[in-house]
């Protein structure tokens, strides 16, 4: 069995899970619901408390399914009652960014302003204290939505590898290459 995919999922109280006859997850909690369409190969069953995943056979396909709608509805009832956060650095002399509803402003060094639409599910915030970078937050329940807004506005400004400029994640850990050598 896969390793990932026989593990139990516990359901914290205050969260519901429903799965309809079009084999449609439906998860809801205190944060909001979230919906996934599984595979008709894996089966799902609710059972005093905890979530459990099937398989029908050993094939590498199935077993590939098992392990990634585990995680998958795994991610969906952790969002629900704890919800995901991302938070970007923005590294580089006059880089700004400040939100106007879900419209992030984002200033990185081209000639003209960035404005970036954040989906309506998630909220972004902006800081920018004195003598620090300005950070970027992302909050929501979904976290393949999070991951995928976050990965768009890196891409606006990926970090180059010399200075380190540039948009990333907090605490991520940038490969720096060494400048020319001076000559003699």
């Amino acid at each position: 069995m896969s390793r990932i995919g026989k593990a139990l999922i516990k359901l914290p109280a205050g969260v519901e899970v429903k799965v309809s006859q079009a084999n449609v997850v439906t998860v809801k909690g205190p944060k909001g619901e979230l919906t996934q369409q599984l595979v008709d190969d894996i089966s799902l069953k609710v059972e005093d408390g905890n979530i459990t995943l099937d398989r029908p056979t050993e094939q590498k396909r199935h077993k590939a399914l098992h392990g990634l709608y585990r995680s998958l509805v795994n991610n969906m009832v952790t969002g629900v009652t704890q919800g995901y956060t991302k938070r970007q650095e923005l590294v580089g002399v006059g880089f700004k960014a400040t939100t106007d509803g879900n419209i992030l402003d984002l200033t990185l060094g081209y000639s003209h302003h960035i404005y970036f639409e954040i989906p309506k599910e998630l909220k972004v915030k902006t800081e920018q204290d004195k003598g620090k970078n300005p950070i970027i937050t992302l909050e929501g329940i979904d976290k393949q939505l999070i991951g995928q807004v976050a990965a768009k506005i890196r891409s606006l400004r990926a970090p180059e590898p010399y200075k380190g400029k540039g948009i990333k994640f907090e605490g991520e850990q940038l490969r720096r290459k060494a400048g020319k050598t001076a000559s003699k």
